[in-house]
């Protein structure tokens, strides 16, 4: 290899080095500028940390609606809201909570199924995320804490001050009736 190449290599080798040395230097300085960035435009996470998020326009600040929450059981699961009622707006997005409660030493199979009262609610009551959406299985003497998360809708008619809402868990049977010995 001759000298020239070898020079040629060098000042190739410095380049890089230095375009390196900027990208780490560029990627470095977007933290504190994204951070900047990210309070500026109200975005909610800064470090990681959920900051106050920008309030949705579509809930009705105007009206409140209280709903009631009732629960029903058939079969040998207890079963309960954690609260009776929670007073919200529409378009609010809301989290109850219910328990069941397997006080049996078997395994239990369990549905629950939801219905809402007045009768014109139904269509206006959303559930973005709920333990009624698909089969419960308890294991003998478990409980478990099963959010709801919903809204309702800001179309609901404003006659509409109080809506109930029941959940009657229904037992498909215990696995095979297992006792606890099996």
């Amino acid at each position: 290899m001759s000298s020239e190449d070898s020079g040629s290599n060098r000042k190739l080798l410095g380049k890089l080095v230095v375009i390196a040395v900027m990208m780490f230097g560029f990627g470095y300085a977007l933290i504190p500028v994204y951070k900047h960035l990210c309070e500026v435009l109200g975005l909610n996470l800064i470090d990681g940390k959920p900051q106050e998020v920008a309030k949705n326009s579509q809930v009705d600040m105007s009206r409140e609606i209280t709903v009631e929450l009732v629960s029903n059981v058939q079969g040998t699961l207890r079963f309960r809201a954690t609260r009776n009622s929670v007073t919200v707006h529409p378009g609010e997005m809301t989290t109850v909570v219910y328990e069941v409660v397997n006080s049996v030493a078997r395994a239990v199979k369990a549905q629950a199924v939801p219905s809402y009262t007045p009768m014109e609610v139904t269509p206006h009551f959303k559930k973005v995320e709920c333990f009624c959406f698909k089969e419960q299985t308890l294991k003998p003497n478990e409980a478990r804490q099963m959010p709801v998360v919903f809204f309702i809708d800001p179309a609901v008619p404003k006659s509409v001050k109080t809506v109930t809402l029941s959940y009657t868990f229904i037992e498909a049977g215990g696995l095979g009736n297992q006792t606890a010995a099996n």
